[in-house]
């Protein structure tokens, strides 16, 4: 089985044959009708059609029926004849699923780190549990969508120069979604949004905890802030400890969390509550700011990987390249986690040949099955994806996007699959089970523990994760130009001839260090990330 690495092997000043065999080369410029070009391997080519840069254009003839590749591997078929210089697109590929082998298991690549360097550290905050946090934040988690607003309204009265005399605080954060009641709490809906709401309270970035409820929702705060038994207050009406049978304690949260909780009806209305809010994390701020940072070592670094906006560079730069760095940290014992299941399917292969057992690889193929159910249900098929702005940057079936998307995890062994939110606990390379809409994907990962989010994009995503650190990486250097103060990371200097995937990839290795240790992300910069809080919302809301 021919194996994807993330290699550009075949370059030349307008085509990237991305493998030996491929139909299809990559275009570095638009190309027009009658350009005449050598592609590398392939020998002259005449262009047929315009091909704007970024989308494939044919090396060989292929008939109706017959299957083209990609990176060695088969991204379609032809729909209609294809004459080599033609423009390959949707009007002449289709998606067809045909038969994967998923072996269960058996590929080892080995890792290895340079013998000659220091072993990296960060800077990082140290908690109780033994985590370490890339940011120190004080976070504002309602429980409900009822609570959203007066979450912001606290959130609000310390924005500016009002953390001033707090340096080691990074924000206060108002975390609010759409759901909380309406739901069954023990259907499957009810606990993802239980379990993403509990893993962002146990947060090693979150240093201070508001939980901010209601009074009458379905998932009550005192499910979300239970700590050894007990829920802090401040002497106001607030939610009481818990039933231990009735909502299942959080003991993860660590015993250096400032914890306190507030429900609306009982504070006596909106405007009750800001004021007990703001006095509550007024209160917080001092403690909180007493954490400092110190040095930790590199393998406490959580990473999520994660896309979005892709191009037909995803899979050529930005993902090889943060595949190279991913590989680096699992070298050094961290942890790097992929996600976005409907993107890496009709790749999963690739990722199941390096499960380092077969029950690993067996539950990463039946959330495959899952997803297939759960997409037909709705009417849908998972060759639905790729999206308009995917198939304008040049991507054509999911096929093709879940092949450069796979890049991303590098070539380490998988050693764990997650449901969605669930506790990151194996270090090396895991998966979680996530929808592919980038925001739910990411707080899915934040929600498991992720420290640090690298995020790829083409087309000009402008995401931010708060309280997680989000690294942007841009596939190509036109956008990257136009869109410059968005971007942390041009990975288009690949294609540009001017590095290669190694240098690109230890360059995001050394950014995410430096962002772990508090540089600040161009999202940061903006305060981009809180708005980005979104659970994934699953089952009936009655």
């Amino acid at each position: 089985m021919k194996r994807f690495r993330g290699e550009v092997p075949q370059v030349s000043h307008d085509l990237l044959v991305l493998r030996e065999g491929d139909d299809v080369a990559v275009a570095t410029r638009d190309l027009s009708p009658g350009d005449q070009l050598v592609a590398p391997g392939a020998g002259p080519l005449a262009v047929g059609q315009p091909v704007p840069r970024g989308h494939k254009i044919a090396l060989r003839s292929v008939p109706v029926g017959g299957p083209v590749h990609k990176y060695g591997q088969v991204i379609g078929v032809a729909t209609v004849p294809v004459a080599p210089g033609d423009h390959v697109h949707s009007h002449n590929l289709g998606f067809e699923d045909g038969s994967r082998e998923a072996p269960l298991g058996g590929t080892h690549h080995e890792l290895s780190v340079p013998d000659d360097e220091a072993r990296p550290t960060f800077r990082g905050f140290r908690r109780a549990d033994g985590r370490v946090g890339t940011r120190n934040f004080v976070a504002i988690l309602t429980s409900v969508n009822c609570s959203a607003s007066t979450a912001k309204m606290i959130a609000d009265q310390f924005r500016g120069a009002a953390l001033d005399e707090f340096e080691n605080v990074d924000g206060v954060i108002a975390l609010t979604h759409t759901s909380g009641c309406g739901l069954v709490p023990d259907s499957e809906g009810g606990q993802i949004l239980l379990r993403t709401l509990r893993g962002y309270a146990a947060h090693p970035n979150v240093a201070g905890l508001l939980v901010l409820g209601l009074g009458c929702e379905m998932v009550p705060g005192a499910a979300l802030s239970a700590r050894s038994g007990q829920v802090a207050d401040l002497g106001m009406p607030g939610i009481g400890a818990p039933d231990d049978t009735r909502s299942g304690l959080l003991a993860a949260i660590a015993d250096d969390t400032v914890v306190r909780s507030l429900t609306i009806q009982e504070a006596g209305g909106v405007r009750a509550s800001v004021r007990a809010g703001v006095a509550a994390v007024r209160e917080m701020l001092p403690l909180v700011n007493q954490r400092e940072r110190v040095e930790c070592d590199v393998s406490e670094l959580v990473l999520a990987l994660n896309c979005g906006g892709s191009d037909g560079y995803s899979g050529i730069t930005a993902n090889p390249a943060l595949g190279w760095a991913s590989d680096r940290l699992v070298a050094y014992g961290a942890t790097s986690v992929l996600a976005e299941t409907p993107e890496v399917y009709g790749a999963e292969h690739l990722l199941t040949a390096r499960a380092t057992e077969p029950a690993v690889a067996k539950k990463l193929l039946d959330r495959i099955d899952w997803w297939r159910g759960y997409v037909a249900a709705g009417g849908g098929t998972l060759d639905n994806n790729p999206s308009p702005g995917n198939k304008a940057g040049g991507l054509t079936t999911i096929l093709e996007k879940s092949l450069g998307a796979v890049a991303k995890g590098g070539q380490a062994d998988l050693a764990a699959v997650y449901e969605y939110a669930e506790p990151i606990t194996e270090r090396g390379f895991g998966f979680m089970d996530t929808p592919g809409y980038d925001p739910v994907s990411v707080t899915g990962l934040v929600a498991g523990g992720a420290n640090v989010v690298v995020f790829t994009t083409g087309r000009g995503s402008v995401f931010g994760c708060r309280p997680t650190p989000s690294i942007k990486v841009a596939t190509n250097t036109p956008m990257y130009s136009v869109m410059s103060e968005d971007m942390d990371v041009n990975a288009g200097v690949i294609v540009d001839g001017t590095a290669t995937v190694a240098e690109v990839g230890r360059q995001i290795f050394d950014r995410i260090l430096a962002v772990a240790s508090g540089e600040q992300t161009v999202s940061e910069e903006l305060e981009i990330g809180a708005e980005e809080f979104i659970p994934w919302h699953m089952g009936a809301v009655t």
